[in-house]
Parts: structure tokens; sequence; C-alpha cells
């Protein structure tokens, strides 16, 4: 073999070792590169109860409950699909409220339910803190 052809064989073969490593690692961290589930993933996917995950959604209007004794609060969300109801124990977010997305971060308890340790409100690219708002308004 002449030198412009093994040149050409390693090459190739790092080519082809480099793209199995990058297909690997794309395999390791697949879930990892997913912010959320959605409800309608959730029920789609089979999770473990010990697998940590992030799902995601709209609040349903009037789904709140709050128990003040023990400061826990259950919420329903939904992708329009499917339904996924939350519990929660903690302070809730400031921009928590029925109609808005949110992420939970926990763990599922069953095909409906979800246990959350973790909640955090979404807001748009067109959020302003209150009192900036209220700073604007009066200007």
């Amino acid at each position: 073999m002449n030198q412009i052809n093994q040149r050409f064989i390693k090459v190739l073969i790092s080519i082809t070792f480099l793209s199995i490593a990058i297909g690997l690692i794309l395999i390791a961290l697949q879930d990892n590169l997913v912010f959320f589930h959605s409800p309608s993933e959730v029920k789609e996917k089979k999770f473990l109860s010990t697998q940590r995950i992030r799902v995601g959604g709209l609040v349903i209007k009037n789904s709140v409950n709050f128990s003040p004794s023990k400061a826990i609060v259950s919420f329903q969300i939904t992708d329009l699909n499917e339904n996924l109801q939350i519990v929660y124990q903690g302070i809730l977010p400031d921009l928590f409220r029925e109609e808005q997305g949110i992420i939970a971060e926990g763990y599922l308890i069953s095909e409906d339910s979800f246990e959350a340790d973790q909640v955090l409100a979404k807001h748009d690219e067109n959020y302003m803190p209150p009192e900036i708002a209220e700073t604007l308004k009066e200007k």
C-alpha cells in the first residue's frame, strides 16, 4: 500500500471512532438533554419511581389545593392532552399562578401522580418584575 492509501485508512478509522464516541455520549446524555417532559410523555414512557425527572405544563384552573397545616400544595398540570396531579411540600414561587406554565422536579408516584421537591414558575420573554411594571405605569 502506498502512503496515500494508508493515510486514507487512518482518517477513515479516526472518523469512525469519533462518530461512535459522539453517538455513545449522546445516548448517555439523552435524558439530560430534555429540560422537561409533558404529561403526555410521562404517560407514554414508563419512568421508574426512583428516577428523578422534570415535568412541565400549564396549571389547570381551580385545581390548586392548599393544606395550611403541613404546607402541602396539590395541583394539576396539563399539556392540553393529558393531566398530571402534582403534590408539593414547600413554598411556591411568586410567579406561580393558575393557567401559567410551571416545571416540577421530583419523582413519579403513580401513572397519574407526581411528587415534586422543586417547583419552578415559567414566564415569557415579556415578563417584568411587578415593582418595575408599577414604576413604568406611574411615568
